[in-house]
């Protein structure tokens, strides 16, 4: 199961709650991120090896929205790339003028039209999973016109108050707008809000900028409802699951965060994690039944464990398919495409880049295969490379079935060994081995008795005059 499986429980309640029908997802994700000091857009930084961004977009769909819309910064290619990777049906949207969140939602207006219910997410809120979106969106299905994601703070200061009276959600104060007993509150804003089909256009068309700050607040929705005898709804949330990432130490707490899910997931998914602090797994990762993972351990995007694999410290996976019952490591690098069929034994300091192993094949220690294909049962000496770049262009190595490859070999590609073949140690492969042959290519041993002593002894004395020059 994915180590990401936790998501995977919440959007099937998330479907069970009722996404029927469907809803509207508007991601805000045109921030500049000044805070995280880096070039790259802040939806951009990613957590378990997936953007903030693409957790969001990932979690809306899972909760069952129909219809994703994304307002981005105007000239950020590089945000929209990612959008149309991770969804490529969400409809892109620019916001020129930077007026406040209501403003924000507003720059996609077109999402908005056609009456379906409309949620409103944040790019940078990569910890919002998808069973909180659904029931944040399910007060609208009991005729709520608004549904607000909201806190108990421990420390409120800075964050949009959520008043209520008598049970009854009245506003929500921005902090620079809130007098000092509305200060005192620790009910908070989250951000995230949810409106209904019928009013939501409405609304947020009637929404002025008469604050401290001058912009268009998304959460004087909830006063404009309650004026107009609409249902108002406080869905609760953990404070820590609401937080939104603006630096880089907050960056670092979202990836602790998910971690800690990922690694939960995994192992109440059938996977063993030893040390599972150790463990750094990212949100796609797929580890099987009864899977060992020991500690120190690195997967990186696009990696697929079969059930029944041992996984040994220090080792580190990337873009790689592992079928059942492959053990590997210590000190094992996969990337690439590396795929690894039944069986496969992979000792300490083995890296595999773009190349099949078959059912089977062993690579016990210090080995690298790289563009390359090794038959079922093939057994590759200690210290083997393949040669597989000339400086320009990268070429294939077929090792065939049951080979054997000595020590220390390197095979110069394009090149083949057959089935059967054997390589003898320390040779230089430069032309196709047939099936079944030994190939051994190496210059020959001469022995020259006693020439070591006179060396030593010459060196020696050179070493001894110099000395004596010095002095």
């Amino acid at each position: 199961m994915t180590a990401g499986a936790n998501q995977g429980a919440q959007a099937q309640r998330a479907q069970a709650q009722g996404a029927e029908s469907g809803f509207t997802a508007i991601v805000l994700a045109a921030g500049k991120g000044v805070r995280m000091r880096s070039d790259r857009p802040k939806v951009l930084h990613a957590v378990a090896n997936r953007s903030m961004l693409g957790h969001v977009l990932a979690a809306v769909q899972e909760a069952g929205a129909s219809r994703l819309a994304v307002v981005v910064e105007p000239g950020r290619e590089d945000v929209v790339r990612e959008i149309e990777r991770l969804a490529p049906g969400a409809s892109v949207h620019s916001q020129a003028e930077r007026l406040g969140t209501a403003h924000a939602v507003l720059a996609a207006r077109a999402a908005l039209e056609g009456g379906r219910d409309v949620l409103v997410a944040f790019g940078d809120t990569p910890l919002v999973t998808a069973e909180t979106f659904a029931r944040l969106r399910a007060p609208l299905r009991e005729g709520a016109a608004v549904a607000v994601l909201a806190f108990e703070a421990a420390d409120p200061t800075g964050y949009g108050r959520v008043l209520t009276e008598g049970g009854r959600v009245l506003a929500i104060r921005e902090e620079k707008d809130a007098s000092q007993d509305e200060r005192s509150v620790n009910l908070s804003n989250a951000g995230l809000m949810a409106l209904s089909g019928a009013h939501a256009l409405g609304l947020l068309e009637r929404i002025g900028n008469d604050n401290a700050n001058r912009e268009y607040y998304l959460t004087d929705a909830v006063a404009l409802a309650v004026a107009d005898g609409l249902p108002v709804a406080v869905v609760p949330v953990a404070e820590a699951e609401a937080q939104g990432v603006n630096d880089r130490v907050q960056l670092a707490v979202a990836e602790a965060t998910i971690q800690a899910r990922l690694r939960r997931a995994a192992q109440l998914g059938g996977a063993t994690l030893v040390a599972p602090e150790t463990v750094f797994l990212s949100a796609d990762t797929v580890l099987g039944r009864d899977v060992v993972v020991e500690p120190h351990c690195v997967f990186g995007p696009g990696v697929v464990v079969g059930d029944g694999c041992t996984i040994r410290a220090f080792s580190h996976l990337h873009d790689a398919r592992l079928l059942d019952g492959v053990d590997i490591g210590p000190h094992v690098r996969l990337r690439g495409g590396a795929v690894l069929e039944a069986g496969v034994h992979l000792g300490n300091f083995v890296e595999i880049k773009n190349a099949t192993l078959h059912a089977g094949a062993k690579a016990s220690h210090l080995t690298y295969l790289g563009d390359a294909e090794v038959g079922a049962g093939a057994n590759i000496g200690a210290g083997t490379i393949t040669c597989n770049y000339d400086g320009v262009s990268k070429h294939r190595t077929t090792i065939g079935e049951g080979a054997f490859i000595g020590s220390n070999s390197a095979l110069v590609a394009p090149v083949s060994v057959g089935a059967g073949a054997l390589v003898g140690a320390g040779s230089v492969i430069t032309r196709d081995v047939p099936a079944d042959a030994i190939a051994v290519a190496r210059g020959r041993q001469a022995n020259r008795e006693g020439a070591a002593k006179t060396l030593r002894e010459t060196l020696k004395a050179a070493k001894a005059a110099r000395a004596a020059k010095k002095g």
